[in-house]
This record gives structure tokens, sequence and C-alpha cells, in this order.
């Protein structure tokens, strides 16, 4: 999704995967979040916090991004009548984001099966977040068991243009530490 997010490192990075591990197909949607505002990652007046995680819910979280999210893709399985939609939410090394958490995933799974003429018509669709309960280290190790190269991926908040990570925000703070928990050498491009 180009949600209107400060940069286009995270969409580059999953198209470079997606092209890797033979993805039947990619595509990018674009709906600009940033015309609502309301945080750090779509509103350039807002900066991105980089003294570590705060208490409570912070500026890096978009208002309704995942259920807007998980809408298109939603819209997308039933249109290929697909009953499995997958998200990589993470209720354990996360910033406090209230749609990482797995009951609102169950909530989101009931409502798709009350509102879709899929599962009106027997086709229950099923949300599943395979990451959701593990510590950002294991999943480092998963990565590399699945032949995913963490320094493919970006979690940065704000990374330069080349794509390279600040090394500050609270992402790259999880997941350096997550690399220090796992014992797995950071193979993440840092910008300094």
């Amino acid at each position: 999704m180009d949600y209107g997010q400060r940069h286009g490192a995270e969409l580059a990075a999953a198209a470079r995967i997606a092209r890797r591990l033979g993805a039947a197909e990619h595509r990018v949607v674009k709906l600009d979040l940033a015309q609502f505002g309301g945080s750090a990652l779509t509103d350039r007046s807002i900066s991105v916090p980089d003294k570590g995680p705060q208490s409570g819910i912070p500026i890096t979280y978009v208002p309704a991004r995942n259920t807007i999210l998980l809408s298109l893709a939603l819209a997308w399985a039933e249109t290929l009548r697909a009953q499995h939609i997958f998200v990589g939410a993470n209720a354990v090394d996360y910033s406090g984001y209230p749609d990482c958490r797995p009951e609102y995933l169950r909530a989101y799974e009931a409502m798709a099966n009350l509102a879709t003429k899929s599962a009106v018509q027997g086709r229950k669709i099923h949300v599943s977040a395979p990451l959701i309960d593990l510590p950002k280290a294991q999943i480092i190790n998963l990565a590399l068991e699945l032949g995913v190269d963490p320094a493919e991926t970006v979690t940065c908040y704000q990374p330069d243009t080349q794509g390279r990570a600040c090394g500050v925000c609270d992402a790259c703070r999880i997941r350096k530490a997550g690399f220090v928990d796992s014992g797995i050498a950071d193979t993440t491009r840092y910008i300094a």
C-alpha cells in the first residue's frame, strides 16, 4: 500500500522481495491517508520520535490504517475467491498500536464474515497474523529460515532516499534489539 507514508523504501523492498520469491502477482494500491494527517508517518509537519518508545499510543499510529488495509485486502480476496488474508501485525514487539492486537484481528475477521457475499454463501474468511505472538528475535530467525534476508526488509519510519534505516526511530530501536536478542548479526543498512 502506498498510503501516503513519508517514503517509498518499504514499497521498493516489497516489490524486490515479491519478485525474488516468485509471487504470482504483486500490486501496489495508492490511497493517500496523508490527506487526513494525524500521524508522524503521514504528516511531515509532525516529527518522527527518536527518543525511544514512550507510554501510550505513539504519534506514529496512523488512524485506522490496518482497518483500511484489511478492507482493501478483503475486497481483493473476495474477488479472487480467496478465504485467507495474512497480515504482518505483531503484538509483542510493537509500538502500542491498537490495530495490532489479537482481539482487533478477531473482531475484524468476525466483521468480514458478516459483511461479505463470500461468507454469507458459506466461504468463510480467515484473517491470520502469523507473527502476532512472536518477539522480534523469532521473527528475524523465521525470516532467515524462509529465505528472506532481513537486510532486504524495511521497518524504519524515516529511511533515506537509498532505503538505509535511520537507526534511531522506535521501529529501528525495536529491530536492533531483536537482532541482539536473536544473537544474529544485524545486516540492516543504517545511515550511520
